[in-house]
């Protein structure tokens, strides 16, 4: 999704979050899964009971600690989001919000739904498509999908403008990072796929530590 390549280059150009030493899911939720990615990223994701049934909180991490927190519902819309960058909610109803629903019914899924942010809103509007292929990746198998989107100010100007490649998990309903590429520069692909996915009780389950390509990564913290 669009979302996803907003947070790619907010990767790159934030500064890094302060570093903490450990991660739990909050009390009354229950840690669900980890997935660590390229690119010296990983998420943990965690339900909550005093939320509506299948909605999920993801903690994207990178080396320098925890990034954003956002909460999603079953149709992976972006209720709210709390990262280093500014926090994020969505504004209901969405003119056609994101369904995954609609996506594995009919392979194609558009949406256009705007977020109030620190700086004022912001419009996102694109679509995620199915390509009919499937990748397994650490024993999960993921559909592999494409999705090209904008984003747009309160006056209608063009923020930016982007395409990509993602997988999404039927069982976990989740959308995870790909390759993604700004729609002006369509050679500067950047690459953030699954590696690992950790359940509990496994090695590694709801670490704080990314663990692939964190020296490659590393150099994008540099002032």
């Amino acid at each position: 999704m669009m979302k996803s390549l907003t947070i790619l280059a907010a990767l790159t150009l934030a500064a890094p979050a302060v570093a903490q030493q450990s991660f739990a899911a909050p009390q009354g939720c229950t840690a669900k899964l980890t997935v660590q990615h390229k690119g010296c990223i990983m998420i943990n994701v965690w339900q909550c009971d005093a939320d509506d049934p299948g909605d999920q909180w993801i903690a994207l991490l990178t080396q320098a600690g925890v990034f954003s927190i956002q909460k999603v519902d079953d149709e992976f819309q972006w209720l709210e989001n709390y990262k280093v960058t500014g926090n994020e909610r969505l504004l209901q109803p969405a003119q056609d919000p994101a369904s995954l629903t609609e996506l594995f019914d009919s392979q194609i899924d558009t949406w256009d739904f705007t977020l109030e942010t620190e700086t004022g809103e912001e419009r996102h509007v694109g679509f995620d498509m199915l390509t009919g292929e499937t990748t397994t990746i650490d024993g999960e198998p993921l559909l592999n999908t494409q999705f090209q989107g904008r984003t747009l100010d309160a006056d209608g100007n063009e923020i930016e403008a982007g395409s990509g490649r993602q997988y999404v998990s039927e069982a976990h309903r989740l959308f995870l990072f790909g390759e993604a590429w700004d729609d002006a520069t369509p050679n500067d692909v950047i690459d953030l796929s699954p590696v690992e996915f950790i359940y509990p009780g496994e090695p590694g389950f709801f670490s704080d530590s990314p663990k692939f390509e964190c020296n490659v990564i590393e150099s994008t913290y540099r002032p």
